[in-house]
């Protein structure tokens, strides 16, 4: 057992983990303050109830070894053997990590359906959607036939980001659009908020990338690099665009575009080099920018920009993948400007329709059942005065 190896997979667990309070603070900013709370709730509320699920049965029917590619066994409910796994780390590291990665995914959803969900139904949805939907796409993409097709995802882009991406789009279309959407000013209440928030996601997300090599070597030191800077240079582009389009490079543009940089490289992280981060992630903040007229075409009211940023920021790193992704980094596959051809472009086509589709109609159904039987959406009376005092009788601020 390599003690490195083990301390820098438990310090990831832990990066990621601080990931979903920075997502609570990110969205938190961006709605209104009567709904600050309800927010923030929904995001921590994710960290207990998945967690849970992760240990009674998640990790087992991602990682069990059922001799299919589609959903494990049972072999490890409960925790139950998770020591077997042990080898160059203790396989509760690996539980630990991948705990982690199974708690933030659904809480990527609440900001697409931001100020408008009952907080029973949402707690009832996200337990429903974790073991339905995000245990089997994780299996598939991290431990079955994704993978054994030849579709890379180093760190979840199609596993985490498509799939919540895909997801929010189905519960908004099933919610509908919040009271006054198009017709009344929703402004973010506290900016400082979002930008702390992200700051938190920049610096958990070395953790979600580099360590999914599940190594402290050379490929996590490369996995840091393309991190961080398609982070900057997704800040960049999408400024660039804000400012042309726009007349002014916002605050909120940077945190956003920096987002959407972090989501593209995310399944990139480990398998490319050289200056692919900086063209990745200056490729999302300019699409992921351009892609926020696809929900005012649509008249869908993504509150916060889910599919924008988690959606199509998670289709361009996963399809460019198949272009920029380089043997001389990681010895899977090269890509079609290293000389690959058109195989793994196809194969990581394959995975994204693959799990987007899987997502979107099994999420629909699911929202469908959780509204016909508990009712997903608050009340007007409720809508009007906020979550914060309607779901949860407080209030974040005295006066």
């Amino acid at each position: 057992m390599d003690s490195g190896n083990t301390a820098w997979v438990l310090m990831s667990a832990a990066l990621v983990l601080f990931m979903t309070p920075g997502l609570a603070f990110f969205y938190g900013g961006m709605v209104r303050s009567k709904n600050v709370l309800g927010m923030l709730m929904q995001n921590f509320f994710a960290m207990g109830l998945v967690s849970t699920i992760w240990a009674v049965i998640g990790f087992s029917l991602v990682f069990g070894d059922s001799g299919n590619g589609w959903i494990g066994d049972f072999d490890f409910v409960l925790m139950r053997d998770v020591t077997t796994l042990d080898g160059d780390i203790p396989g509760f590291a690996f539980f630990a990590f991948q705990m982690m990665f199974a708690v933030i995914t659904p809480a990527l959803i609440t900001g697409a359906t931001a100020d408008r969900l009952k907080f029973g139904s949402y707690a009832v949805l996200i337990g429903v959607w974790s073991v339905l939907v995000y245990l089997p796409v994780a299996k598939w993409v991290f431990n079955g036939w994704l993978l054994d097709m030849g579709a890379l995802d180093f760190a979840g882009g199609t596993a985490i980001h498509i799939n919540a991406g895909v997801a929010a789009l189905a519960v908004i279309i099933v919610i509908g659009n919040r009271r006054g959407h198009g017709s009344q000013p929703m402004p973010p209440h506290n900016l400082p908020y979002t930008l702390l928030g992200t700051g938190i996601l920049w610096f958990g997300w070395i953790g979600f990338n580099a360590g999914s090599g599940l190594a402290a070597n050379g490929l996590a030191s490369q996995a840091v690099v393309n991190t961080h800077l398609a982070a900057a240079t997704g800040m960049l582009g999408w400024l660039l665009v804000e400012k042309l389009k726009g007349g002014h490079a916002t605050t909120l543009g940077a945190a956003s575009g920096a987002v959407a940089g972090l989501v593209a490289i995310t399944p990139c992280a480990g398998f490319v080099g050289g200056p692919s981060p900086l063209i990745i992630g200056a490729a999302a903040g300019v699409i992921c920018y351009l892609a926020l007229r696809i929900k005012e075409r649509m008249d869908w009211d993504d509150s916060l920009d889910v599919i924008a940023v988690h959606l199509v920021g998670g289709l361009v790193g996963t399809l460019l993948l198949g272009l920029f992704a380089d043997t001389a980094v990681n010895d899977e596959f090269d890509g079609l400007f290293h000389g690959g051809g058109l195989e793994l472009l196809k194969d990581q086509f394959v995975a994204a329709v693959a799990v987007g589709a899987f997502s979107f109609v099994a999420t629909y159904a699911i929202a469908r059942a959780v509204d016909a039987t508990m009712g997903l959406r608050i009340d007007e009376e409720s809508e009007h005065k906020g979550l914060d005092q309607s779901q949860h009788a407080e209030s974040a601020y005295t006066s």
